[in-house]
């Protein structure tokens, strides 16, 4: 499933590296998944892999966006027209993280809302929601710091080698 994941990224991004570092949210929410399965003592089953394939996406998808925002902002300092320092590729993966900050936080939030009291639920079908909450919640913990904090950092390391090289440009999402 990974390698799926990973092809599909580097389609869309063109780049191996953007492409390893938004698969790197799914591996961040694997351990979260992971950890809060084996503290509720859920063994694999076909639901908690539903629960893990939801997990992904939106680790995935939360990670894509955090890359977007961030090119934007690179953008709009390319577009300037002077020339490029670190100081600007900081600044600008600041400037985009700060923008999806709230949208980031508010989906946790909303996720976690929805799907918490799922976990103490004993009626009817908690059997089966259980298993399926248990890796979102603890992986949605674990992935919003990796796209919060881990992404826009690899993102700074990796422009600015781009620089250095002479091979920073605009992007093409």
């Amino acid at each position: 499933m990974f390698f799926v994941i990973f092809m599909l990224l580097y389609m869309v991004f063109h780049s191996v590296i953007e492409a390893i570092v938004l698969i790197l949210p799914t591996f961040y929410a694997t351990t979260g998944g992971l950890m809060l399965q084996w503290l509720l003592g859920y063994n694999f089953s076909v639901a908690v892999w539903v629960g893990y394939i939801a997990l992904f996406g939106i680790a995935v998808e939360t990670g894509v966006v955090m890359v977007v925002y961030l090119h934007e902002a690179l953008d709009r300092k390319l577009a300037s027209g002077h020339q490029i320092t670190d100081a600007d590729i900081r600044e600008a993966a600041i400037e985009g993280a700060v923008q999806r900050l709230r949208p980031k936080l508010m989906t946790v939030a909303a996720v976690l809302a929805s799907l918490i009291p799922i976990l103490f639920e004993s009626g009817i079908g908690s059997d089966v929601m259980k298993p399926i909450a248990a890796p979102i919640v603890g992986g949605m913990i674990t992935s919003t710091i990796h796209v919060l904090i881990l992404v826009p950092m690899f993102f700074v390391l990796m422009k600015e080698a781009a620089l250095r090289r002479g091979r920073l440009r605009r992007s093409r999402t």
